[in-house]
C-alpha cells in the first residue's frame, strides 16, 4: 500500500507541487475528472525535473530524448472538488537504467494533508524518433545522486 498519513507536510514527498481545481478540471458536478489526476501528476513530475535543472524541451533539442509513460496505475481515495488547492508529491521508488519509477500522492491542502489519490507511474527515456529506450542522460543521474 502506497498511503500513509504523513506527520507534517515535510514528510509528505520530496518534491510537492500546489495546484488549484478549476472548472476545466471538473465534471458537470464539480468533482475532478478521473484521468486529470494523471494531468496533477505529469505537472509534478514536469516540475520536479526543472527543480533539479533539467530542461526537457533542451534534452529533446540537443540529444533527441524524450520521456514517456509506460506503466500508469492510479488508486483514487476520495473526491477533489471546485477550487480545493491541492498538493500533488513526487519521490523516486525506483531507477533503471533508462526508466524511473515514481510514487506520487494527491492531497487536499487541508490541515489533515487528506489523501485523494495515488499513483505509480514508470516513465522511461526514448529516443524521439525511434522510441527506443535509452540510458538516462548523465545530467539526471548526476541530480538524482547529488
Amino acid at each position: 500500500m502506497l498511503a500513509t498519513a504523513p506527520d507534517s507536510r515535510d514528510s509528505f514527498a520530496s518534491f510537492v507541487l500546489p495546484l488549484r481545481v478549476y472548472w476545466e478540471d471538473t465534471d458537470a458536478g464539480g468533482v475532478v475528472y478521473y484521468a486529470n489526476y494523471l494531468k496533477f501528476c505529469e505537472r509534478a513530475r514536469t516540475e520536479w525535473l526543472r527543480g533539479l535543472g533539467i530542461d526537457q524541451q533542451h534534452l529533446a533539442d540537443t540529444q533527441g530524448l524524450v520521456f514517456v509513460v509506460s506503466t500508469a496505475q492510479v488508486r483514487y481515495v476520495s473526491p477533489a472538488r471546485l477550487d480545493d488547492a491541492l498538493l500533488v508529491g513526487v519521490d523516486i521508488a525506483e531507477r533503471g537504467g533508462a526508466s524511473l519509477e515514481f510514487v506520487q500522492q494527491v492531497r487536499r491542502d487541508d490541515a489533515a494533508l487528506s489523501l485523494l489519490a495515488e499513483a505509480r507511474v514508470v516513465v522511461v527515456c526514448v529516443q524521439a524518433g525511434s522510441f527506443r529506450p535509452r540510458r538516462l542522460p548523465a545530467t539526471i543521474t548526476r541530480a538524482l545522486t547529488g
